[in-house]
């Protein structure tokens, strides 16, 4: 099977130009962050300028330009504007490596970890689309960032043919759904990183003064990583149920406790016991947040140490 290097040289061109606009919107969205007003500092010089102990209306907890928009507001917009035309050239890099090498544009780390990032790109536009919390946007694209240019830039191989072991349809099936899944487990974990920094400081105003009083509320953040599991969850235990099929189909068993296997069950077991803790009363908040983070942290590790550092079946996927 022959590949396209016009097509490759393009897909390489996207990538990069995705990444370069990506550090831009990180850029922007800290901006953003930073140049939002703490709103307790702002309350305390309300109550001092009120000369007296009574409760001052809540102010806006951004400066304002002129008569339009807030300077935040603006910074926040531009990097979403600019997500936006990130993700089609991401999305672009992917479909033109797919076109370059006739197959599905997944088939070795620098793919899959791209893939993983665009999915968490897509994910967190449409949770802005939903929630108020674009001014966190920095907190997302920080790890997304981080994943994104180990792929690239560490994990980059040139263009070529599947290897004889991933030359089957379960690759569309199997990988595609552990894409899908690790993707959006993304920012539910930043999301529940961040309740674990908000919900301390609505205790005690005294802990994480700076950067709480700026963060969602607790209960929003909490709501969006629980909506964002129980959305990935489902299709990351396909994922391992087709990976099982396709193990039957190429090793003659379901099931072997290879590393890979191993961590991905870990990681299951992990995230099953998030959705039931957030359900029960007496774990509900720091608790189960933390199972979630650990969860995150589980398929951070699968993604990147099981695959290139450890031995088994499974490490063909690091070439």
């Amino acid at each position: 099977m022959m590949v396209n290097p016009n097509l490759a040289t393009f897909s390489d061109w996207s990538f990069n130009s995705a990444l370069a606009i990506y550090l831009v919107v990180l850029v922007l969205h800290a901006a953003e962050y930073g140049f939002t007003r703490n709103p307790d500092r702002k309350r305390e010089r309300a109550l001092v300028a009120a000369g007296g102990p009574e409760v001052a209306p809540e102010p806006s907890t951004t400066s304002t330009i002129s008569e339009g928009r807030t300077l935040p507001e603006r910074l926040g917009r531009t990097a979403v504007a600019l997500t936006v035309l990130a993700a089609v050239l991401h999305a672009a890099s992917l479909l033109l490596r797919g076109l370059a090498t006739q197959r599905v544009p997944w088939g070795n780390m620098y793919e899959f970890g791209s893939a993983i990032c665009l999915v968490a790109v897509v994910s967190w536009l449409v949770v802005l689309r939903k929630h108020d919390v674009r001014h966190i946007g920095a907190f997302v694209m920080l790890p997304m960032m981080l994943l994104l240019f180990v792929a690239g830039k560490l994990l980059y191989v040139e263009a070529a043919p599947l290897m004889p072991a991933l030359r089957s349809y379960w690759i569309t099936i199997h990988v595609s759904a552990a894409i899908l899944a690790s993707g959006v487990f993304l920012v539910s974990g930043v999301a529940s990183l961040l309740y674990l920094v908000r919900l301390p400081h609505e205790n005690n105003p005294e802990r994480f003064a700076t950067m709480g009083p700026r963060l969602p509320a607790a209960d929003a953040l909490d709501r969006l990583s629980y909506r964002l599991t129980v959305f990935a969850f489902p299709i990351f235990t396909f994922g391992i149920i087709a990976g099982a099929i396709w193990a039957e189909s190429a090793w003659g068993r379901y099931w072997g406790w290879d590393p890979k296997e191993t961590v991905s069950f870990i990681a299951w077991v992990i995230y099953a016991g998030y959705l039931h803790a957030r359900a029960t009363a007496g774990w509900r908040g720091s608790r189960s947040a933390w199972v979630n983070v650990l969860g995150f942290v589980m398929m951070v590790f699968n993604l990147f140490f099981v695959n290139l550092v450890t031995t088994g079946l499974h490490s063909y996927a690091g070439v």
